[in-house]
């Protein structure tokens, strides 16, 4: 993975120095809370409903076990024992004290990490596929372009005070594991007929209160000319992005109010400008930065084959895990493996101190010594030996991270919710719990097969509700919590948006709302082998509807 040069050292530290400096005059009461606020953020720094949260950047979701430690250590000294795992592959610290920030910050420089752009009008971290590097559909390892991205949008003079915030995701194979069509620049690397490698070009997709996918406006970018393209859609982004009202500020916004083709028009005539300037990619650099990505030596480990086999069959629960969590890996004798943290009944995306620490010893001794964090809130080891896959599922069990639910009905994504969130109306955490053991028990979700559940607490959609085969958003209703239900949303390479199915529920219905929902698809599926999502492309909303309202009922009442 990437590692800092001299010019990151100095510029991390530089700027920990300045927001220590910062954080002083707040305390001190020179700087008031109004003329604090942009400084704090621009660090990570958030002021929720009952303390102050940290957001810890993971560039494109990879770390190491030295930087898991340190994750863990920071959990243990400056919090309360855990984590926040989130949906853009960062973590959230929600307890931390204002004047231990800046020692955090320091901390974290310690092992090239920092806080920066996670908040703020400007490009957030940049996401790529959990997956990157080592999944056998990939085209090539998307995670080199999305560190180019980062290294040129970091503290960019041009584009730190956008109109609004800026999620760009970069995905590398056929299956979309980024969710790039959900964002305001989504990026498929893909080859041409001649072998060039290249992107085809996403722009204005998100979620939050107007949800839309994304439009393509570039089939085929060459490599080359990544830098310059982008700089174009941010140049037309910045000059007529709405400024005046902050719901109508984002890019598909933009996209949706002046069209596609005349969006397109504009981007591509600032391209003409900038497209033979000094940001064209010059090939050595790009070698460069992907020589830091260069694929871990895996050596031939063929008996794992025999060694799996045997102790799936005398452990089930192992097999279990095995056919749930781990993927097939571009080498044959390897694994692609999900550390599942939404255990049944627990908070999703949540994460342990101790937790933290047995993820970094097992990536230490088994697993190339890299560790992804997915916008699923789930940690993933992508390089590990079958043969070593039974110790590493013991390994896991002690940690209590060995839950075999990936890909499956409590396998839940939720944003943190009214229990910590100041922009919330509802709670996400309990729902998830609740609905995640109504439905815990292996056989029933073996039995329903692959299904997404996301939970926002808010039209913001942090939880990604938009786009999960069963979404929920938590609403207010006459000073009352109430969630609205959404089927039929995606967010791979067939991107959806879920449809309302009709009234809210009341927090005590709603997991008995989702019940009613999978007994509906399992009593209409055409074979097990048929999705939810499958089947509900299929037939529609209306049997769902029927089945929560009734008939005769009015749904939307």
């Amino acid at each position: 993975m990437y590692r800092y040069d001299e010019f990151d050292h100095a510029f991390v530290n530089a700027r920990v120095a300045q927001f220590r400096d910062q954080v002083e005059r707040r305390l001190s009461g020179e700087l008031a809370e109004d003329a604090f606020r942009p400084l704090r953020l621009m660090n990570g720094v958030y002021l929720q409903l009952h303390a102050y949260m940290l957001r810890v950047a993971i560039p494109y979701g990879t770390l190491n076990s030295k930087q898991m430690r340190m994750l863990a250590h920071i959990a243990r000294k400056y919090d309360r024992g855990y984590g926040h795992f989130t949906t853009r592959q960062n973590i959230q610290y929600n307890w931390p004290k204002l004047s231990d920030t800046p020692d955090i910050l320091a901390e974290l420089a310690t092992v090239e990490m920092h806080a920066l752009q996670t908040s703020g009008n400007c490009i957030r971290n940049v996401t790529a596929d959990h997956f990157a590097g080592a999944a056998q559909d990939e085209v090539a390892d998307p995670r080199p372009y999305a560190e180019i991205l980062r290294q040129w949008s970091s503290v960019h003079p041009e584009f730190s005070f956008l109109p609004r915030k800026f999620k760009i995701a970069v995905t590398g194979a056929e299956r979309d594991r980024a969710a790039i069509q959900v964002h305001d620049i989504g990026l498929h690397l893909k080859k041409n007929e001649a072998g060039e490698l290249g992107f085809a070009v996403y722009v204005g997709g998100g979620q939050g209160r107007t949800p839309m996918i994304a439009k393509k406006i570039k089939d085929f970018l060459p490599e080359e000319d990544l830098l310059s393209y982008i700089t174009a859609i941010m140049r037309v982004y910045n000059l007529h992005g709405r400024r005046d009202n902050k719901y109508k500020a984002r890019i598909k916004i933009l996209v949706h109010e002046t069209g596609t083709e005349e969006l397109t028009r504009q981007v591509e005539a600032e391209f003409a400008e900038l497209k033979n300037t000094e940001l064209k990619l010059p090939e050595a650099d790009v070698k460069a930065i992907a020589a830091y990505f260069a694929p871990p030596e895996l050596p031939a480990r063929a008996e794992g084959w025999a060694s799996l086999a045997e102790w799936k069959k005398r452990d089930e629960e192992f097999a279990r895990w095995v056919n749930n969590n781990v993927k097939p890996h571009k080498h044959p004798d390897y694994g692609m493996v999900t550390i599942s943290l939404k255990p049944i009944g627990g908070i999703p995306g949540d994460a342990t101190d101790a937790q933290m620490e047995a993820v970094a010893d097992i990536a230490a001794e088994y697993a190339q010594d890299e560790i992804r964090i997915s916008h699923e809130q789930n940690i993933v080891l992508p390089h590990v030996a079958l043969a070593d896959l039974e110790p590493v599922y013991r390994a896991l069990v002690a940690a209590g991270l060995a839950t075999a639910n990936s890909n499956l009905i409590t396998d839940i994504i939720a944003c943190p919710g009214l229990d910590y969130c100041a922009l919330a109306n509802a709670r996400s955490i309990p729902v998830a719990q609740e609905i995640s053991s109504r439905f815990g028990a292996p056989e029933r979700q073996e039995e329903i097969g692959e299904l997404k559940i996301k939970i926002s607490g808010c039209i913001n959609a942090c939880g990604h509700h938009h786009v999960g085969h069963i979404g929920l958003l938590g609403v207010e209703k006459k000073g009352a919590e109430l969630y609205q239900i959404t089927l039929g949303g995606s967010g791979d390479e067939n991107t959806s948006i879920g449809e309302i199915i009709g009234r809210g529920f009341e927090p005590e219905k709603v997991t008995d709302a989702v019940e009613t929902i999978v007994d509906t698809y399992l009593g209409l599926r055409l074979s097990k082998e048929e999705t939810f999502l499958d089947a509900y492309r299929r037939v529609g909303p209306q049997p769902f509807k029927d089945a929560l309202y009734g008939a005769t009922a009015e749904a939307a009442e």
